[in-house]
C-alpha cells in the first residue's frame, strides 16, 4: 500500500514533500494515519519516527491550535523532514528532533495529548541489500515493545496513541500494547478493494480501557487506478492533489 515511490516530491494541496533523502517515501499508509487520527482537543502532538515528516505536517494543517514535535532517528530522513517543516506554511508550529525515541523518552517532562507512528513492521524474514530501507521497516531499532513503553511514558493521562500497522501485526501489537496498560479503543480494518482481505488496522490506543469502536475503510472502489471509494476521498481529500 506504498504510492508514488519514485517521486522525489509529493506534491499536496497546501504543501510540498521532498523525499530524496529520506528510506521510506510518502506512502497511502502515512497519508492514512495523518488524515485518521483524532486531532479534536490535541494541543500537543508526538509523531515518532518522522521519515520525509509528512504525517507531522498534515496534522500541523488538521490542528491549527496544536504544537508538534517530531523525532526521527536516521539523520538523512531528519534533515528532509526538517526542510520540508521549514517550508510549509505551519512552520511555526513544528519542530523536527534527531534522537532515538528511546532516548527522547527518558529525557522528555512534556506529555502529549496525541502520539502518532507509522512504525517499522517486519519483526524478522530476510534482509535485503538496502540495508536503509530494512532498518525503517523492521524492528530492529524500534521494537514494538520500545514504541510501547516510550508511548505509555509521553502520553497524557487523557491523551490517544494511533498507529498504523499490517494485519495480523496489528493484532498482536493490540495484546502486546495491554502490558503497558494501553487499550484498544477504536480500530479501522483497511481493505485494499472490497473483495480483497483486510490488509492494514488504523489502531487507536488510550491509557483507560474501553469498548472498542470498529469500523472498516475500503481504499478503491475496483481494481482500476485512482477509482476511490466515496469513504477513502472524504477521509483524504483535504490534501491529495487529484483524486
Amino acid at each position: 500500500m506504498i504510492a508514488n515511490k519514485r517521486k522525489t516530491v509529493f506534491q499536496f494541496k497546501q504543501f510540498d514533500i521532498h523525499q530524496d533523502r529520506c528510506t521510506m517515501k510518502v506512502g497511502t499508509d502515512g497519508i492514512m494515519l495523518g488524515a485518521w487520527a483524532p486531532v479534536d482537543a490535541a494541543r500537543r502532538v508526538l509523531d515518532i519516527g518522522t521519515g520525509s515528516g509528512v504525517i507531522a505536517i498534515m496534522l500541523a494543517q488538521r490542528a491549527p491550535e496544536a504544537a508538534i514535535t517530531a523525532v526521527e532517528i536516521e539523520e538523512a530522513s531528519f534533515t528532509q523532514a526538517r526542510d520540508n517543516m521549514a517550508a510549509c506554511t505551519w512552520c511555526d508550529r513544528l519542530v523536527a528532533v534527531h534522537q532515538s525515541i528511546q532516548d527522547f523518552s527518558r529525557q522528555q517532562t512534556e506529555r502529549f495529548d496525541l502520539i502518532v507512528s507509522n512504525p517499522p513492521f517486519f519483526s524478522g524474514g530476510t534482509f535485503s541489500h538496502n540495508q536503509d530501507r530494512n532498518s525503517v521497516r523492521h524492528t530492529v531499532k524500534l521494537p514494538n515493545g520500545d514504541l510501547l513503553s516510550a508511548a505509555r511514558n509521553l502520553l497524557a493521562p487523557t491523551g490517544r496513541f494511533c498507529v498504523i500497522l499490517p494485519h495480523l501485526e496489528g493484532l498482536r501489537f493490540v495484546e502486546l500494547a495491554r502490558s503497558y496498560k494501553l487499550y484498544c479503543t477504536r480500530m479501522t480494518e483497511v481493505f485494499p478493494t472490497a473483495e480483497k482481505p483486510v490488509e492494514r488496522l488504523l489502531l487507536q490506543f488510550e491509557p483507560e480501557a474501553r469498548e472498542v469502536q470498529d469500523d472498516r475503510l475500503i481504499i478503491q472502489r475496483s481494481g482500476e487506478r485512482n477509482d476511490y471509494s466515496e469513504a477513502y476521498v472524504a477521509l483524504t481529500q483535504d490534501f491529495y492533489t487529484i483524486m
